[in-house]
């Protein structure tokens, strides 16, 4: 291997194993640029209907979900002139003097079984119409994911787009403990709470990509001082080793039919791009290249893949079928541009790029090559698109801690998401989990 390809896949490594100890399950969201304009919405907070406190304030879950996409503007609770909780109570010219554009109202209660009935209604307010109203029976376990749900509801009556509320990320995470280093693969809902950890090692975990059912995680795993790529169910917490072949096993990205993962191994000498059917596990080398080829990531319609390459002698991106052929140079700005990975609907890449000694999160726009840069901060990596296409996720250094952030694809929105201690690295969001559907 050259001197300056080690070095490049070196610097790769380097980037994603730089993690501090993780945080506990504090988390502070700072959402540190708005929109310009959001809808106005007023989310009245809902009626709970048992003894205690209910185990989740479901109205405040929504209301913060609708600030975080930067698309609504949620009016103080403190203005309200009163807080209706059913259909009759409503008295829509109160809310138009509020310039409210929608209104949210609702309720929690308490049933047999442990099960907590919540209820909701979204109006227009000027058209005075009740736009969705629907009823969810959960545990008290999946009352973050209703409230979720019902976020993505409202977003998508009121933008006419699907949300992405009730959805997941995993991260990687490292702990300093008594006993030594602990990584931890972890799973969290799309806002960053109700973490699990999925996988902890003394050695290092990378690469976290999520099958298009959301019900696996491929991974790579340093467990026995070399690097291997496993696929665990998140359902039973099997899992099976994919890849451990001598030399580099690493960034496993999922064919969009769940049905082959794209590979960068270097088995064969140089780092290049394999697909391996996950069923008979045949394996294929996709590049033919003296440089060093890694990090692909799968067009949706599944037919090419994108992947980092150093061929012009820096890392840049590149296109090529996934039945082979020519590999085509889609990045031109820029001396680094790495990381790639998809659009949901194919027009966008997310992507790593290097401006003045400052790492970047851009959007490369498929159809001219425009590249926009959407982030300020100078160690951003690992972007991952929400599956709607409307933010982007990943990992960057504030005061000198990892944390998750995440930016609007037009870059008028962006937010922190900082755990009491500790740093975060590697996010990876998840597809829909069309299983979490409650509707009665």
């Amino acid at each position: 291997m050259r001197l300056k390809q080690l070095c490049f896949f070196l610097l790769l490594v380097t980037c994603n194993l730089l993690l501090a100890p993780d945080g506990r399950a504090v988390l502070t969201i700072e959402i540190t640029q708005g929109a310009e304009t959001g809808l106005p919405i007023a989310v009245v907070p809902f009626r709970w209907e048992g003894p205690g406190k209910p185990p989740q304030v479901v109205s405040d879950i929504i209301e913060a979900d609708l600030a975080r996409s930067g698309r609504f503007a949620p009016i103080a609770h403190k203005d309200f002139f009163s807080t209706p909780h059913e259909d009759r109570d409503v008295v829509f010219k109160d809310w138009r003097l509020l310039k409210a554009e929608a209104l949210v109202i609702g309720g929690v209660k308490a049933v047999a079984g442990g099960k907590f009935q919540v209820q909701f209604r979204l109006y227009g307010v000027f058209k005075e119409a009740q736009l969705a109203g629907f009823r969810y029976t959960v545990g008290a376990d999946m009352l973050r994911a209703a409230a979720h749900q019902i976020s993505d509801v409202i977003y998508e009556k009121l933008t006419g787009e699907a949300g992405a509320f009730n959805t997941r990320i995993a991260y990687i995470t490292r702990e300093d403990a008594r006993a030594g280093v602990v990584y931890k693969l972890q799973v969290a809902d799309a806002d960053g709470y109700g973490a699990q950890t999925v996988v902890r090692s003394p050695e290092p975990l990378l690469s976290p990509a999520w099958s298009p059912d959301g019900k696996r995680l491929a991974y790579v795993s340093f467990e026995d001082k070399r690097a291997k790529v496993y696929v665990q169910n998140l359902g039973d917490g099997k899992r099976e080793t994919l890849a451990e072949f001598k030399g580099i096993n690493g960034a496993p990205a999922w064919s969009p039919d769940g049905k082959r993962l794209a590979l960068a191994l270097s088995k064969d000498g140089n780092p290049e791009i394999y697909l391996v059917r996950l069923d008979t596990r045949e394996l294929r080398r996709l590049t033919h290249d003296p440089a060093i080829d890694t990090e692909p990531a799968w067009a949706p319609d599944g037919r090419s893949l994108v992947f980092t390459s150093d061929r012009p002698g820096q890392p840049q991106i590149y296109r090529m079928s996934a039945d082979g052929g020519e590999a085509r140079r889609l990045t031109f700005e820029g001396d680094y541009n790495a990381r790639a990975s998809y659009s949901a609907d194919g027009k966008l890449l997310a992507l790593v790029s290097r401006h003045e000694g400052r790492y970047h999160v851009a959007t490369l726009r498929l159809e001219d090559k425009a590249l926009q840069t959407l982030t300020d901060t100078a160690l951003d990596e690992s972007p991952s698109f929400a599956p709607n296409g409307r933010m982007i996720l990943y990992a960057t250094e504030v005061r000198g801690r990892g944390v998750l952030a995440s930016v609007s694809a037009d870059g008028r929105v962006r937010q922190l998401l900082k755990f009491e201690e500790g740093d975060v690295r590697e996010p990876a969001w998840s597809p829909y989990n069309r299983e979490l559907q409650y509707k009665e």
